[in-house]
C-alpha cells in the first residue's frame, strides 16, 4: 500500500477516512454485502495515500469473506504497513434479514498513552 511521510510526526493527531461504498460478498450465500469502512488512526511516521487505499478496498468487491474476517484483514494490512501509534477499523454493515452488524478493532503501539476518539457509528 502506498504511503507518504507524516508531515507532523511530533504531534498526536487523528486522521479519519470514511469509505461509504465498501462491497464484499457473503461466502455462504454469494450475495453482496454493503458497508462503510471507517479508518481512524494516529500516525507515527507514515500516512496512507488515499487513492491507493481506495483501490485496496476495491479489491474486496468480488471476494467471498465474512464481516469479521474482512475487518481483521484490513486491520492487519494497515497496521503492518503504517505502523501507527494507534489505529481503529470500524465496519458498519447494511442490514440484511433485519440484522445490522458493526465490527470494531483497535490496536496501539506499546508506548502509546494518548487519548482515543469516540466511535464513528
Amino acid at each position: 500500500m502506498e504511503t507518504f511521510e507524516n508531515p507532523n510526526p511530533g504531534r498526536d493527531y487523528q486522521i479519519q477516512h470514511i469509505a461509504e461504498e465498501f462491497t464484499s460478498v457473503c461466502p455462504k450465500t454469494g450475495h453482496p454485502d454493503f458497508g462503510t469502512v471507517v479508518l481512524t488512526y494516529i500516525p507515527d511516521q507514515l500516512c496512507v495515500e488515499l487513492k491507493d487505499y481506495k483501490l485496496y478496498l476495491h479489491d474486496y468487491r468480488n471476494k467471498g469473506i465474512f464481516f469479521e474476517a474482512v475487518t481483521n484483514k484490513i486491520m492487519d494490512d494497515l497496521y503492518a504497513e503504517l505502523k501507527p501509534r494507534w489505529l481503529r477499523i470500524e465496519t458498519i454493515w447494511k442490514g440484511r434479514g433485519g440484522i445490522r452488524s458493526v465490527v470494531r478493532i483497535e490496536q496501539a503501539a506499546d508506548d502509546f498513552t494518548g487519548p482515543t476518539p469516540p466511535y464513528f457509528g
